[in-house]
């Protein structure tokens, strides 16, 4: 059987970037956004390429729509055999005592709330499946800190603790849950800086250099299969040594 995938937040970046190579590896991608229209160009992307996709929209932030995602894939493809739960947003800058709720709870909603209501719904199936993988989008920030952006830096620190509690009581259940920690990555999200900000930016990074899509999506493809079979509540961070300082 073909294996099936989720991939939220995979209308752009490092979602699309991540979908696209899965299903150069020849599985069914589910694409899963609340954005229709660049779903849509990922979707058919993937199947110009020769691959198999299909969208479904999703708010991942409401966890009624996170299984309703799951069950639909299940209803399309059969089976669901891994998910990467990479939907996030990066949040207002803000001291922690000024940081604004409203911005706090979206943040917290989606990054960590969001996580939380994949794995919740991916799990059964996965178990129904005879097994599967989940990776977790986290952030270099689930590991250090960051002037300014308290709700983010609480939201991806706790889905590393989400990773390795769900990757400990799963391991010998045939579901293997890791997550990855990215960088700073040249998607649109750094279109907004400045060329003095992104020149800051690059010196911070040992490799000199932004990390590109495809390295992450190689990452996550990896820890994904059956390659990475001993691999499972772990951590990694791929960010050019910005924090192995």
């Amino acid at each position: 059987m073909k294996k099936t995938v989720i991939v939220t937040g995979a209308a752009s970046g490092l979602g699309k970037a991540i979908a696209m190579r899965f299903g150069k590896e020849g599985y069914n991608v589910v694409v899963s956004d609340i954005d229709k229209d660049d779903s849509e160009e990922v979707v058919k992307a993937i199947k110009e390429a020769g691959g198999s996709s299909h969208f479904i929209k999703a708010d991942v932030s409401k966890k009624s729509e996170c299984e309703t995602l799951v069950a639909k894939t299940v209803e399309k493809f059969g089976a669901l055999h891994a998910a990467v739960n990479n939907a996030g947003v990066s949040g207002e800058m803000a001291l922690t005592a000024d940081y604004p709720q409203e911005n706090y709870e979206k943040v917290i909603a989606i990054n960590q709330n969001g996580v939380l209501y994949g794995c919740q719904a991916q799990i059964p199936a996965m178990l129904e499946a005879g097994g599967g993988a989940i990776v977790n989008m986290s952030s270099m920030l689930g590991s250090v800190g960051s002037a300014q952006s308290v709700a983010y830096v609480m939201a991806k620190h706790a889905v590393v603790g989400l990773t390795k509690t769900a990757g400990i009581e799963y391991a010998k259940k045939g579901i293997r849950i890791n997550a990855v920690g990215p960088g700073y990555i040249e998607t649109p999200l750094l279109e907004v800086l400045d060329e003095e900000q992104r020149e800051q930016l690059v010196e911070a990074h040992p490799i000199g250099r932004f990390g590109k899509p495809d390295e992450v999506a190689n990452l996550v493809y990896w820890l994904a299969s059956d390659e990475a079979s001993f691999v499972s509540g772990s951590y990694h961070v791929i960010d050019g040594g910005y924090t192995a300082k």
